[in-house]
């Protein structure tokens, strides 16, 4: 009989050897092991954590860490070198998981190594000496035995969670035209230690709110969840530089570290370098050697330029499009004085960027493309440099090449909320993936992007909870899009998502109608309700009311000359064909047919089979609804109206659309459960 250690045994043998045959592939993870294996995920998982009592992740992880140290041990190769032929694609993360495994850096495997040789060399002339170490240790002990027994058990340090939040500096000058410097050094040093991937760090975005609130630092701390607070303060007078900066404990108020600066402005990179360091250092953060050398790198040698570039950045960072020409004009001055300054092109590409947003021409795609590719050119490892890339592509809607530079930026800089904003909006509106969607939007809540201010805090919770039953998680969704409306009752976006999470739940059209009626005469001027409204109509097969809500739609997006929601084409033109509007409908339909061959999406063939299904091709239709069904990540939206929708009139009664759609629905509920087990393995749900 087989003993049953020995199976298992040969069960972990059989999985080490198909991780080290895939080592170098970082993209080989829990899915790919489960596959491997011929197991499903969620059984991978118990039976690792029943063997090993790790997740499936940390046993890779452990597995390549090693092969790490074998390497390290047995080639020439460094450190970085052996980082990437394990699977890890950041050299910053592989030194602290390193670290955190074998109790020392990557670096010194070599030096322990020849330390432990020479002490098993000098093992036996040293016995006698051994005795009395040995003796002097057990008085040691004794000692440090009674220490703790006696010592009052309050002394006990307490670890603390790494999270700060930079709260904004504030102008000591009179002159307020100087708040720009104030503000660029506080961004500078918050940029600094963003770049930290054992550091939580608050975005700008969430703390700007704090520029003038009355609450304590525990107060703030508590909002904020986090346990250092950084205040400063100061002015430019002259070529001077004045400033104050204080690390503060967040619960207890206690000041940690405080100093006064008085430095030349020719030091200000100096300057925003040290603080960052010393802030860092005071609550005993790790910084890898790859990440101190991009704290220290100097944006520019030009002090003319830094000041141009300060002047654009406060523009910039407004969000507010009126203010994005002016922005352009300081970001190129800067770039007059330093032809060389990558960030002052990224800031260009970034400003032309928010100006094409929305608009249905894009008049500034090569102006985008031209100073980003200029930025990456003269700093390829440069946050904005690789999202101004990214937006390059976002505006030509050619997502899928834009995920690599985001997925990097974050790369570089692991705290950098702007990132994670992007990557949701491509993961939900443009490369719709379930899985992807959640895991960084639960993400971004971790390092806290809503920070919880009432406006942030509700439309980051909105995230979520679109996230959520986008993956079919009807009871979270509802829990967060509940919090998002405690924040903001008056969230519009957050009011509808409810309406529909509740249809999710119930499946009543009548009640789903009314609510968002309700919403959009909250602000009647709201094209995405009053389109959402005329859709629920459109379902109902109430084409007379539909009509009415689709025209108003229609006639302001005209007069705007906005292009958007070209996926509703079709329920539009369907309700325009009801109404004996034949030509107008043919337009919409022709659109919409163009739209759906072009889309990139996993949508494409569900919309194609959608308009084959109105066109009486019930033989294309079926064959579009096939190719659909071999997709994966669909939003939980897809199995709720499909069925309902007056599109598909003509083949829904059919065998071979009710045998597509069951395997189709059977697909979602598998990804569902995988979804579900992944989540619940990063510790995300």
């Amino acid at each position: 009989m087989t003993d049953s250690h020995s199976i298992e045994n040969d069960f972990l043998s059989k999985i080490t050897e198909i991780i080290e045959e895939n080592i170098s592939n970082e993209r080989f993870g829990v899915s790919e092991l489960a596959r491997e294996t011929s197991m499903s995920r969620s059984n991978l998982l118990r039976k690792i954590k029943k063997l090993t009592k790790l997740s499936v992740s940390q046993f890779i992880r452990q597995v390549r860490l090693k092969h790490a140290m074998e390497m390290l041990r047995q080639t020439s190769l460094n450190v970085s070198e052996v980082s990437y032929k394990v699977g890890f694609s950041s050299t910053s993360y592989f030194i602290k998981c390193f670290h955190d495994y074998y109790g020392y850096p990557p670096g010194e495997v070599g030096k322990r190594d020849l330390y432990e040789s020479d002490s098993i060399q000098n093992d036996q002339s040293g016995k006698k000496r051994m005795i009395v170490i040995l003796g002097a240790t057990i008085i040691v002990l004794f000692v440090a035995i009674l220490f703790i027994l006696f010592k009052p058990l309050s002394s006990k340090p307490k670890d603390l969670e790494k999270s700060i939040a930079v709260l904004p500096f504030i102008n000591d000058s009179n002159d307020s035209t100087n708040i720009y410097i104030i503000n660029g050094l506080m961004e500078a040093i918050l940029n600094d230690l963003q770049k930290i991937e054992d550091l939580r760090v608050i975005s700008r975005i969430s703390v700007e709110k704090y520029r003038n609130n009355p609450k304590t630092v525990p107060e703030i701390a508590r909002e904020l969840n986090v346990n250092y607070i950084v205040e400063g303060s100061g002015q430019k007078i002259g070529d001077q530089i004045l400033l104050n900066v204080q690390l503060i404990e967040g619960a207890t108020d206690k000041h940690l570290w405080s100093e006064q600066y008085n430095r030349e402005a020719k030091d200000i990179f100096n300057l925003q370098m040290e603080v960052a360091k010393n802030i860092a250092a005071k609550i005993q953060v790790i910084i890898t050697p790859e990440e101190e050398e991009r704290i220290n790198k100097i944006p520019t040698d030009d002090l003319v330029a830094y000041d141009f570039f300060l002047k654009g950045l406060d523009l910039l960072n407004t969000g507010i499009r009126n203010n994005m020409e002016e922005a352009i004009h300081y970001f190129e001055k800067a770039i007059e004085h330093d032809n060389a300054f990558a960030r002052a092109y990224a800031g260009v590409a970034i400003a032309y960027y928010f100006f094409d947003l929305y608009q249905a021409e894009k008049k500034y795609s090569a102006q985008i493309n031209n100073y980003a590719d200029k930025a990456l050119l003269l700093d390829s490892q440069l946050p904005q440099s690789l999202i101004a890339k990214a937006l390059f592509y976002m505006n030509n809607e050619e997502y899928e090449l834009a995920v690599p530079y985001f997925e990097k930026a974050l790369k570089y800089n692991p705290n950098y909320d702007l990132v994670f904003i992007f990557l949701i909006d491509l993961y939900v509106n443009h490369l719709p993936d379930t899985e992807k969607y959640l895991e960084y939007a639960l993400r971004g809540l971790q390092i806290d992007i809503s920070a919880y201010d009432s406006i942030i805090a509700s439309i980051n919770y909105l995230h979520i909870s679109n996230a959520f039953i986008q993956s079919g998680f009807i009871n979270e969704a509802e829990k967060y899009i509940n919090k998002s409306l405690e924040y903001q009752p008056e969230n519009l976006y957050s009011e509808y998502l409810k309406a529909y999470i509740l249809y999710a739940r119930n499946r009543d059209l009548q009640q789903i109608k009314d609510r968002l009626i309700e919403t959009l005469n909250k602000d009647t001027t709201r094209l995405d309700i009053m389109q959402e409204v005329g859709k629920i109509y459109y379902y109902m097969r109430d084409y007379a009311s539909a009509y009415h809500y689709y025209n108003k739609f229609i006639e302001i997006k005209e007069a705007q000359n906005l292009d958007i929601y070209r996926s509703e084409n079709a329920k539009i033109g369907f309700v325009l064909s009801k109404m004996g509007l034949t030509e107008e409908s043919e337009k919409l339909f022709r659109k919409y047919k163009d739209y759906a061959e072009n889309d990139q999406s996993i949508y494409k063939h569900i919309s194609l089979a959608m308009y084959y299904s109105y066109k009486g091709d019930t033989e294309k239709a079926a064959e579009h609804l096939k190719l659909f069904s071999e997709e994966d990540n669909y939003f939980y939206w897809t199995l709720i109206f499909t069925e309902i929708d007056p599109l598909v009139d003509n083949i829904k009664y059919l065998p071979e659309f009710k045998r597509i759609f069951k395997n189709i629905e059977r697909k979602f509920w598998r990804s569902h459960k995988q979804i579900k087990a992944s989540l619940e393995e990063k510790e995300l749900l």
